[in-house]
């Protein structure tokens, strides 16, 4: 994958705007979910996604080739994540609709779920979690990034990491509990 985004980038620096479009359709994803993770509220992280890929295609020319691209885009997504997070201090962290849905699952038992309403129930868990545990989490194990890789992509102190990863694991599994019951031992 390394070589298919760096063939891409040298595409997209010397004009090629399909690039970009592939470069955007590999990456979305996963740099939606990082936003998700931060802001809690799919709309203002596409709006955040949105920007920070404005900001990676004007920046573009200064992408190095020294770290993978995802490394450098995450930061990017990070950072615009968090500086709207900054700018909307005042929003609810969750709507009156969501804590509905919330108390309206819990009897439901997960053998009964499907892979997707496992991955809602998951979703729903991380976005009851601080940002930064959030983040580190799907960092890790969603993106399959190493601490240092979190490092570069956050600037997080290694420390921090671990703590945050370790916070992150206990109160997922708290908040799980707190949705799903004892049906939580059936989806882990």
């Amino acid at each position: 994958m390394l070589e298919t985004d760096f063939y891409l980038i040298k595409k997209l620096q010397e004009g090629d705007t399909t690039a970009f479009r592939q470069l955007v359709e590999r990456h979305k994803d996963v740099s939606l979910s990082l936003a998700c993770a931060i802001l809690k509220d799919t709309g203002k992280a596409e709006d955040v996604l949105q920007e920070a890929f404005i900001k990676v295609y004007k920046k573009i020319d200064t992408f190095q080739f020294h770290a993978a691209f995802t490394t450098w885009l995450y930061r990017i997504v990070i950072n615009t994540s968090y500086n709207a997070l900054k700018k909307d201090k005042n929003r609810q962290r969750f709507s009156q609709e969501t804590e509905e849905k919330l108390r309206a699952v819990e009897d439901i038992p997960i053998d009964k779920l499907k892979a997707a309403d496992q991955k809602k129930y998951i979703n729903m868990a991380l976005n009851k979690l601080r940002p930064d545990e959030a983040l580190v989490l799907r960092l890790f194990y969603l993106c399959e990034l190493k601490i240092s890789e979190i490092t570069e992509s956050t600037g997080f102190s290694t420390s921090k990491i671990k703590v945050d990863l370790s916070r992150g694991r206990s109160n997922l599994n708290f908040q799980l509990r707190q949705i799903l019951g004892t049906e939580i031992d059936n989806l882990l």
